[in-house]
């Protein structure tokens, strides 16, 4: 314990923000729909948030070099609790979007900012159990954020109020935090042609967890309201395939280091398909079948972008593994980005039931690539591998320096413009 408690106050500032942050996106969706925004405009202000934090992700190590840490981390917060205030302040779509790209930006760099700090500072005697620490976090956090919604209904502006609140009380554990701040972080590298030359399959891979799982986060509450639930029952539809997308993530990690990464990437899509296609078709407007569903849905999309990842690092050699992180994290929020969009719109014209068979028809594309990938390149056997699989958060390229030793080791050889010392 003693090990983990510098880190406390760290861990403690990032379950703050996931959790603030998995309300508001639940959240923005009920509310849009009852102050009487289309699903289309609904999908348009998702599409704003993940175009912002894809910007983040870009500059925030410029940021976080020219005024360190803790300034970067106390300006962002204060944007992103202004910007949650002003929600509720101006009932208007193109100023929703406007604040959501605001808050995107802010996000991004306030995760980047927590995850390189608890970078800095773990080593590999208590990383596992930081890990192990922060998914816990993580995973009960945005849980029970989604029910602060039916607690305090959907009205007024007390659900903008907590998040603000939330987003001002997170600077608390990390003042208290070591005062002496972390070294400033390599600079990320987004080469995408590199990484696409790596692993054409991961990255294709990343986009269609982008494409379907944004649009679940973004739009999902709306087809749980247009089927019929209420918003307690919408708060455990969401909580359910958040907590699905963790039970699978290690079983199927642990088979993807011992055989062919595509093969469980394979069986996963399909997994994922079929659920899909059963929600559309199958659940109907039964709240128990509708939630057992979306439980195997998370299960097995969920872990796709992990499996992804693992798959490009694969392939990468020595000193590649934090331009795949960056690469593909950007390359998801491309797909994060027309995902609600896309799914938005089906769901209008045609109902709830056209929003599984989108990402239905997602998985099912990826998985005919999938098996095109696998007829024209051979596997990486377990044995060469230079890297396992990682369960990871999609929440800065940070977090994967964090998950894998190796990755984090290769920073330390790299100058803070992130050019190779050696």
């Amino acid at each position: 314990m003693n090990q983990i408690r510098p880190l406390i106050p760290l861990l403690i500032t990032a379950g703050i923000l996931i959790g603030g942050n998995g309300l508001q996106g639940t959240y923005i969706a009920l509310r849009g729909s009852a102050e009487g925004f289309s699903p289309s405009v609904i999908g348009l202000i998702g599409a704003g948030y993940s175009v912002g934090f894809a910007i983040g992700c870009i500059y925030v190590a410029r940021l976080l070099r020219s005024i360190g840490h803790i300034r970067t981390f106390a300006a962002m917060a204060a944007i992103a609790a202004s910007a949650s205030i002003a929600l509720s302040m101006v009932i208007d779509p193109v100023f929703w979007f406007a604040m959501r790209f605001l808050i995107g930006i802010t996000i991004a760099s306030l995760f980047a900012t927590v995850e390189s700090w608890i970078n800095s500072q773990v080593t590999n005697e208590n990383r596992a159990r930081t890990l192990s620490i922060y998914r816990f976090v993580d995973l009960g956090s945005v849980t029970i954020a989604q029910y602060l919604i039916p607690t305090f209904g959907i009205d007024g502006p007390v659900i903008f109020n907590i998040i603000a609140i939330a987003l001002t009380l997170s600077l608390v554990p990390i003042s208290i935090a070591d005062k002496s701040g972390p070294t400033p972080p390599a600079s990320l590298s987004f080469d995408l042609r590199t990484v696409w030359r790596i692993s054409p399959l991961a990255v294709v891979g990343v986009v269609a967890v982008g494409l379907s799982m944004a649009a679940f986060r973004n739009i999902g509450p709306i087809y749980a309201k247009e089927i019929g639930m209420s918003i307690t029952s919408i708060a455990t539809f969401m909580s359910a395939g958040i907590i699905g997308g963790v039970v699978l993530q290690y079983p199927l990690g642990v088979y993807s280091d011992k055989l062919d990464r595509r093969r469980v990437i394979l069986w996963t899509t399909i997994g994922s398909v079929i659920t899909g296609a059963y929600l559309s078709f199958g659940a109907g407007s039964n709240e128990t079948a509708n939630i057992i569903s979306v439980f195997l849905f998370g299960a097995f999309s969920m872990p796709l972008y992990s499996l992804c990842s693992a798959h490009g690092n694969d392939h990468a050699k020595p000193g590649e593994h934090a331009v795949i992180a960056a690469g593909l994290l950007f390359f998801w929020s491309v797909g994060a980005t027309f995902g609600p969009l896309l799914a938005a719109a089906l769901l209008e014209f045609y109902g709830p039931r056209a929003f599984f068979l989108y990402t239905s028809f997602i998985f099912a594309g990826f998985a005919i690539y999938t098996l095109r990938r696998m007829r024209v390149r051979a596997p990486v056997p377990p044995q060469q591998r230079n890297s396992r699989f990682r369960a990871l958060l999609r929440t800065s390229a940070y977090f994967n320096r964090l998950a894998d030793p190796a990755d984090r080791a290769s920073d330390k050889d790299r100058d803070a413009d992130g050019n190779n010392r050696k």
